[in-house]
């Protein structure tokens, strides 16, 4: 039994801390990269479109694999930035609401 000086510690698994990937890329992209590839190839219907498919496939997967071992959550991250705005006024709106004072801060 622990004693009261020494913090508890908890065991925190690498799988519940992990994120999301397939073959070592984002997921969501994988998953929209095998649907463009597999929606090119038979849009093209041929043999060597099939083909184009799977090259386009292949390549798109080893430039998603090295964005995820670079930085996992690039995607979430990149997402996020092109949401700021460029940039921030110093001061409030002409249409912004004025908030009252509370009545104890007098």
């Amino acid at each position: 039994m622990p004693s009261a000086d020494t913090p508890r510690e908890i065991t925190i698994h690498q799988s519940a801390n992990r994120p999301n990937q397939i073959l070592g890329a984002d997921r969501e992209l994988v998953l929209i990269t095998i649907l463009t590839a597999v929606s090119l190839a038979f849009s093209l219907g041929t043999w060597w479109g099939f083909a184009v498919a799977v090259v386009f496939w292949i390549v798109a997967v080893a430039v998603l694999q090295r964005m995820g071992k670079a930085d996992p959550l690039l995607r979430q991250i990149y997402l996020r930035h092109i949401r700021y705005q460029s940039f921030y006024p110093a001061k409030s709106g002409i249409y912004s609401l004025c908030l009252q004072t509370p009545m104890g801060w007098r």
